[in-house]
């Protein structure tokens, strides 16, 4: 048996003070009463006139704190308690006019929601809005404590974890995780208790390397701007970085700035670059999309890859982020947050190479105060540095989530999942009760 080799993916250095292996959604507490049944509805989101898929949409349950997202091919599975099927649907998505849907008018399946894209007139810009890009997102930060939910929440969070050989599924992990969050103006750090989880890996596949996710759905926390700014735009980091206005969009007929920020020139340490989406009334990140500069391709390695074969050189080709906000009552919350990071792997005397991309998300369904304000005690929950492990389940369960919102997979991880069902199948009927998938 070959030993396996690791490639482990660590923290970023001080320097550049981002702490994170794979973004992941996360959303608020589950609340649904034992004696409360539920209703699923799934459907897909698309633009009205083009047709396309409406990537990452919102689904919210009005009145309430449950919600969902499309996953990338537009489609979404929404719970909702029975008790609240008189209620509307609320559906978003940034540049697009909000609808609201009555419950009532939504089938089991095949619901299909079509969003009008909004124009934004170059009248409607705010002329009381700073002429400083830089010093409008450094307003935006500074104000988190009035705009954010700043109570102590307990938030439930679906989390989906994949490592795919080029275009093929390799490893699957899920998990439910419960989030006792912080007050957005506290020093003190996000909670995380797993709940539920499950992972299949095919080992077979993945040459003599074992890729492990160091940090697990806790690093997504961290991708929420607003609670940990410092992880990348700390007072002493501002002035690496310049600030441009783009074209201004809207989300929930609200006026969005679209404001681009990439690394200056002749700067060594890897930085990011991207786009923030800020409410121009009052000054609230929205959403974030960037990317870091991995033109250094050593430095960003170094941030990376902790372990690696010594017959082979490992670099990422790319890695990307994304954070969405969504609004209660007028007070925003981190909603979902998902990371994109591929790597090469050139194996000495080996004509062609290895790519793998690892990829999470994490989307909150539900949220509650923490009117206690009780966290978990420190060894029931997830630590910092925490690697989800084959000792799971499989993918054998049906209703394993039960009554637990989820994105809906999509139809390559779908086909992945029933292929492991059929291994694990396989081997029971074999006596061994288990398979290569699940070792």
């Amino acid at each position: 048996m070959k030993k396996k080799s690791s490639l482990i993916v660590k923290k970023s250095p001080i320097s550049v003070r981002f702490v994170m292996l794979l973004m992941v959604m996360i959303l608020g507490p589950h609340v649904f009463s034992q004696d409360d049944g539920f209703k699923e509805y799934v459907g897909e989101v698309y633009d009205i006139e083009t047709k396309k898929p409406l990537i990452f949409a919102t689904l919210t349950l009005e009145n309430t704190n449950i919600s969902t997202i499309t996953n990338t091919e537009g489609e979404f599975s929404l719970k909702v308690p029975e008790s609240n099927t008189s209620e509307n649907i609320i559906i978003s998505f940034l540049g697009y006019r909000t609808k609201r849907i009555p419950i009532l008018q939504f089938k089991p399946d095949d619901n299909e929601i079509g969003m009008t894209e909004l124009v934004t007139q170059l009248s409607e810009v705010n002329l009381s809005i700073p002429k400083d890009a830089r010093a409008l997102v450094k307003e935006t930060l500074k104000k988190r404590g009035e705009n954010y939910i700043n109570n102590p929440t307990v938030m439930t969070a679906f989390y989906r974890e994949t490592i795919k050989r080029r275009r093929q599924n390799v490893s699957l992990s899920e998990a439910v995780v419960n989030i006792y969050k912080a007050p957005y103006t506290s020093n003190r750090n996000d909670a995380l208790k797993l709940f539920k989880a499950r992972k299949s890996t095919d080992y077979s596949k993945l040459d003599t390397v074992a890729l492990k996710l160091q940090g697990g759905p806790f690093n997504a926390l961290f991708v929420d701007m607003v609670k940990y700014p410092n992880y990348i735009f700390a007072d002493d980091l501002f002035e690496y970085y310049d600030f441009s206005f783009a074209n201004s969009t809207r989300v929930d007929d609200k006026l969005i700035y679209v404001i681009k920020f990439e690394q200056k020139p002749g700067i060594l340490d890897p930085l990011y670059t991207g786009k923030l989406y800020i409410d121009v009334d009052n000054k609230i990140l929205t959403s974030a999309i960037y990317s870091l500069n991995i033109t250094n391709r050593n430095l960003a390695a170094q941030m990376f890859v902790r372990k690696k074969p010594r017959n082979a050189d490992v670099w990422p080709t790319e890695v990307a982020y994304r954070v969405d906000y969504r609004e209660k009552d007028g007070k925003w919350y981190y909603g979902y947050s998902n990371v994109l990071m591929e790597f090469k792997i050139n194996w000495d005397k080996k004509l062609f190479n290895s790519v793998y991309s690892m990829s999470c998300e994490m989307a909150i369904t539900d949220w509650e105060e923490n009117l206690s304000n009780d966290i978990p005690k420190y060894k029931d929950r997830i630590k910092s540095d925490i690697i989800l492990t084959d000792e799971a389940v499989g993918f054998a369960d049906p209703d394993f989530w039960g009554e637990y919102n989820i994105i809906e997979p999509e139809k390559s991880i779908e086909s992945a999942i029933k292929k492991i069902q059929r291994q694990l199948k396989r081997g029971k009927i074999d006596g061994n009760g288990t398979s290569a998938a699940s070792q």
